[in-house]
């Protein structure tokens, strides 16, 4: 296929790695919260020392997706304004297909774009979602299985901004949450019909619903918005999908979409301009919920059925302590969560038990911190707005490089650095590198 805009290979070499492999499958990696077990992962490199690099045909806070020998990239060409679905081969960056999804508009407004969400695969398919509602499923071969429109088929979304959530594979099911206003704002929405917020599973084979759950909320104006990803989680045998957005926490049934349980809220006074855009994430039974802007964190105990009141609560951070976050999804590595604070610049290392700060560290540079962070090999990874890495020691919180894989004028770098292969996958605004320890 001819390409209209060629992606590049700028450098190539291969480095094997000895110890056993694990893709990143997802947005948050095969665990559902940000880590790998990799091991013999790079402290330090430059760009021209990377494996390979590719140029990009636009800019997207979508992370790279690997499976065995595959990249996954979803990406905005901007140049024909068109919506892509890109594989490369993980040894080399070689293109090895390139589909269109979608012509003409790819964003609503300047701060993100359609193909913010990241996608998802298996052993057998890949499945690209879009925030103007496609959803598209591939082989690993690039041919497409099967298509469809979530706002054809539910309602046009209801968001101030531009809508991005990431679909999530579990148990055999496709999962993809809508969480939005309740009436149109700016022109988007239905009028046709009620604005309702939801939870859908579709079979990954056929693209069909086998379920939608609607999930209700007493959160007003922006505030029903949210940009979060459904959370897979199990704990003592039971098995939930965690959501967060609307002023509140749930957890769903994988097998029906019922709703478990319910805690709220951060948001007391309702307050009507706090979208809600972290992840939930779990580990040593406690799921943290972020509140938004630079309020508390909420660590609640699992375990939980029906309304939950505050009993609930393990702990929660306070403003003195420095622990918030108000974009990053915290990451579970370790036995520990790491808090990448946006707001206050900081990363955190935090005790789910109890709420005690093992250490914080403060961040260099000017840039801001949004890109979630990543923990491998004792290491956390981060990526600032400029695509400069910030790599810590993840037992000590030192930094112990930073690396500067942006160029200049840069600007919104949002994608996570993704592990699998014993490699790093690192996309900036431009251009996708591949690094590995030599």
């Amino acid at each position: 296929m001819k390409l209209t805009r060629p992606l590049c290979v700028l450098a190539l070499s291969f480095v094997c790695c000895s110890v056993p492999a694990e893709d990143w499958p997802q947005w948050r990696g095969p665990h559902f919260n940000g880590s790998s077990g990799e091991k013999g992962l790079p402290s330090t490199w430059s760009k021209e020392t990377a494996a390979w690099s590719v140029d990009l045909p636009g800019p997207s806070a979508a992370t790279p997706i690997i499976f065995g020998d595959r990249v996954f990239i979803s990406t905005p060409d901007t140049s024909s304004t068109t919506l892509r679905a890109i594989c490369l081969d993980r040894k080399t960056g070689k293109v090895l297909w390139n589909q269109p999804v979608g012509e003409g508009r790819i964003q609503r407004d300047e701060k993100s774009n359609f193909a913010s969400p990241s996608p998802v695969a298996d052993a057998e398919r890949v499945f690209f979602f879009y925030g103007n509602g496609a959803l598209v499923a591939f082989n690993h071969d690039g041919k497409q299985l099967w298509s469809r429109s979530i706002t054809k088929d539910y309602g046009d979304f209801t968001f101030q901004w531009t809508f991005s959530t990431s679909p999530v594979l579990y148990g055999g099911k496709l999962y993809l949450q809508v969480l939005q206003r309740d009436v149109p704002v700016h022109g988007q929405g239905r009028t046709d019909g009620p604005n309702e917020s939801y939870l859908l599973a579709l079979d990954p084979a056929s693209g069909k619903t086998i379920w939608r759950h609607v999930r209700p909320s007493d959160a007003v104006a922006e505030s029903l918005e949210a940009f979060s990803t459904p959370t897979p989680f199990e704990d003592k045998g039971r098995k939930e999908i965690l959501i967060a957005g609307g002023d509140c926490l749930t957890g769903h049934d994988p097998a029906t979409g019922k709703e478990l349980w319910r805690w709220g809220t951060w948001n007391p006074k309702k307050i009507g301009h706090w979208r809600l855009v972290p992840s939930p994430v779990a580990s040593g039974g406690i799921v943290l919920a972020c509140a938004p802007k630079s309020d508390p964190i909420y660590a609640i105990k699992t375990g939980g059925d029906g309304l939950l009141d505050d009993s609930a609560i393990a702990w929660k951070t306070d403003q003195k302590r420095q622990v918030s976050s108000d974009v990053p999804t915290p990451l579970a590595y370790e036995g520990d969560f790491f808090v990448l604070s946006d707001v206050r610049k900081n990363l955190s290392r935090v005790e789910p038990a109890t709420g005690n700060v093992k250490w914080t560290v403060e961040l260099p540079g000017r840039s801001k911190f949004e890109a979630s962070p990543t923990g491998a090999d004792g290491k956390v990874y981060l990526m600032n707005f400029a695509g400069d890495v910030v790599v810590i020691d993840a037992a000590k919180g030192e930094i112990l490089s930073t690396i500067p894989m942006g160029v200049e004028g840069d600007d919104a770098t949002r994608s996570v650095v993704a592990v699998a292969g014993g490699q790093l996958f690192i996309r900036t605004n431009h251009k996708l590198f591949c690094v590995a320890k030599k």
